[in-house]
């Protein structure tokens, strides 16, 4: 890890340490930049935080709030920690909300895990075992897990579990053949995130093209995602070729799935690059802060409640990207 001082940007702001990875990742690097604050926290600042709903869903009625998971990237998809409460702005409906609380601790998350296992990925199984395997590494230890295989069929070859040891097991028994079920599998793991035991929930999916034999359609797929608070981070791995238009449409269909939820999709061309990618979302989903708020709108009215989050930082910080969930349906989970 390589430390470095940043004062000609930040002195104007706040006098801080940028700690960056020298690790690179596929396309981009996914490393970590460390916003120091201006005053280490006082007790009761970190009783404060640590006293914050915990890093949940995007909503939980039995507590009046709305919690809004938010990943803070810069202009090379590295996460930006340290930052404060002060630091954020919560707008839902274009109207500012109180953030009644705020955490970035790291808590567990429930992750399904969508691979891919159609025959086009016969070449690629063994980069997508170890890509798997390196997302399993970088997650938090108290993280639980299923896996889905899908080719002509999803199936639920892992059920949830907090071993990651029994995930990787069970990858070992995959074989590639038929077609390409994938949002019928996204369906599938939106449906079995209903039992999840943690509020903060996301799918990780792998494939290498389009959907080409599911049962439901892109409408179901994202209807089934503005009912559920689950975070969809995606990886498409294609071939240079692409013969057929599901192939072609592939990476728009991933990118609009994974962005409708506050996630990230990554298109990559080079099956080798899949570990180092899954390695830094698992980073990722660690490094995630939690605003809550208390909505003015009724909280069952059963409609949609766009939200968006916002910076409150100097200008020069405009390359900073907020990826959060858009929006919710009051009274939905």
């Amino acid at each position: 890890m390589v430390s470095y001082s940043a004062q000609r940007i930040l002195r104007a702001f706040l006098p801080c340490v940028l700690a960056v990875s020298t690790a690179a990742i596929a396309q981009s690097a996914i490393d970590d930049v460390h916003i120091a604050s201006r005053q280490p926290k006082t007790a009761e600042g970190a009783r404060a935080e640590y006293s914050a709903p915990y890093a949940g869903g995007l909503i939980r009625t039995s507590a009046g709030l709305v919690l809004v998971p938010v990943s803070i990237t810069d202009d090379r998809n590295r996460s930006v920690l340290g930052l404060e409460q002060s630091n954020f702005q919560v707008f839902e409906n274009k109207k500012p909300q109180e953030i009644k609380n705020f955490s970035s601790e790291d808590t567990p998350v429930s992750v399904g895990i969508l691979l891919d296992t159609s025959g086009s990925m016969s070449y690629k199984l063994e980069r997508a075992r170890e890509a798997v395997w390196q997302f399993c590494e970088a997650s938090n230890p108290q993280d639980e897990f299923f896996l889905i295989a899908f080719s002509d069929q999803p199936h639920l070859l892992t059920d949830f579990t907090p071993n990651s040891e029994n995930v990787k097991h069970d990858l070992l028994t995959i074989r590639s053949q038929g077609q390409t079920s994938l949002l019928d599998a996204i369906y599938l793991g939106l449906t079995k995130m209903r039992s999840a035991r943690y509020a903060r929930k996301a799918l990780l999916v792998i494939s290498d093209g389009g959907d080409n034999h599911s049962r439901y359609s892109e409408r179901d797929v994202r209807s089934a995602i503005r009912e559920s608070d689950v975070s969809i981070y995606a990886i498409g791995t294609y071939d240079r070729r692409v013969s057929t238009q599901e192939e072609l449409w592939g990476p728009e269909l991933l990118h609009t799935i994974a962005d409708s939820t506050g996630g990230l999709a990554f298109s990559l061309d080079n099956a080798s690059q899949m570990p180092d990618v899954t390695r830094s979302i698992g980073d990722r989903l660690r490094h995630q802060y939690v605003l809550a708020y208390t909505p003015a709108a009724e909280m069952r009215d059963r409609k949609w409640h766009k939200i968006s989050v916002k910076l409150r930082l100097p200008k020069k910080f405009s390359f900073l990207h907020v990826a959060a969930r858009p929006g919710y349906y009051a009274g939905g989970n």
